[in-house]
């Protein structure tokens, strides 16, 4: 009768130490994900069984952390939630949980994860489930339009920030998009630069180039890092990562779009990628 979704967090357990010099600080993380619109075939991006691309893109509807318990492999939450969500839109959605040990110093360890297909169950009365912890993936919540441009003499790289694909569930008049792009070569991070803010849309256009001096060495290692992020001046938070890729080059592969980068020295190449969260 209220279209109202609750999500009841009871506990994780079977959990193995992590190391002796330091305790697990556990919490779960819920995604809401709906299933969107169809999106074009992005290389490399494998699904669960190793397949080729499933063509949909999903978008996160609600987002939910539990608190955090210190100390045990089987803690125990209670940690409820809960949001408006009409009938039929949950043929479309997706519940992924993520069991997380929280680091304040680098980033928190996903230890596994659950995806609960919210259509295949009847939810009209309270449902317990138990699953097993599965192999953490990610998934694709969009596309980005990429140009890479390599200059030797100067040693320096453009990044350009071309066009964002995403889905909306609904339109927010207010919703706005940026990227944080960080390179990093042979472990070296070079500063990163954000990207001007632009409105939201299906296909949000930003045109945008960023220019990166690269250390004067021979590049064993480089890697750009993509952030897309929401920004909303009505939500609580004022900011939402809506999702990542990177491109780059390590020291036995070499990403397609980085390779067709070299050979094209000081010609912009163009590419898409799968934006993953």
């Amino acid at each position: 009768m209220q279209s109202r979704l609750v999500v009841t967090v009871l506990q994780v357990e079977g959990l193995l130490e992590q190391s002796e010099s330091r305790t697990l600080q556990l919490f779960v993380k819920i995604l809401l994900m709906w299933a969107g619109s169809e999106a074009v075939e992005v290389e490399g991006f494998k699904d669960e069984e190793g397949e080729g691309l499933s063509p949909v893109l999903w978008t996160v509807l609600q987002e939910w952390r539990t608190r955090i318990v210190k100390g045990s492999c089987n803690p125990l939450f209670g940690d409820q939630f809960s949001c408006v969500l009409q009938e039929e839109k949950l043929h479309h959605i997706n519940l992924r949980m993520e069991v997380r040990d929280f680091d304040k110093f680098s980033r928190n360890t996903v230890l596994g994860d659950v995806r609960v297909p919210l259509g295949q169950l009847n939810i009209s009365y309270p449902l317990e489930l138990q699953e097993d912890l599965k192999i953490p993936q990610k998934d694709l919540v969009g596309e980005v339009l990429l140009s890479l441009k390599f200059l030797p003499t100067s040693q320096r790289l453009e990044v350009g920030l071309l066009k964002v694909k995403t889905v909306l569930s609904e339109i927010s008049p207010n919703a706005a998009l940026y990227a944080r792009i960080s390179v990093q070569c042979n472990q070296f991070k070079l500063k990163y630069q954000k990207s001007s803010t632009v409105a939201r849309c299906l296909v949000t256009v930003f045109n945008e180039v960023l220019l990166f001096s690269l250390p004067e060495v021979h590049l064993e290692r480089c890697k750009i890092l993509v952030s897309i992020y929401e920004t909303r001046p009505t939500s609580k938070s004022a900011k939402q990562l809506i999702g990542q890729l990177s491109v780059g080059k390590e020291k036995s592969s070499e990403d397609e779009h980085w390779t067709l980068m070299m050979r094209s020295v000081r010609q912009p190449v163009a590419k898409w990628h799968g934006l993953l969260i």
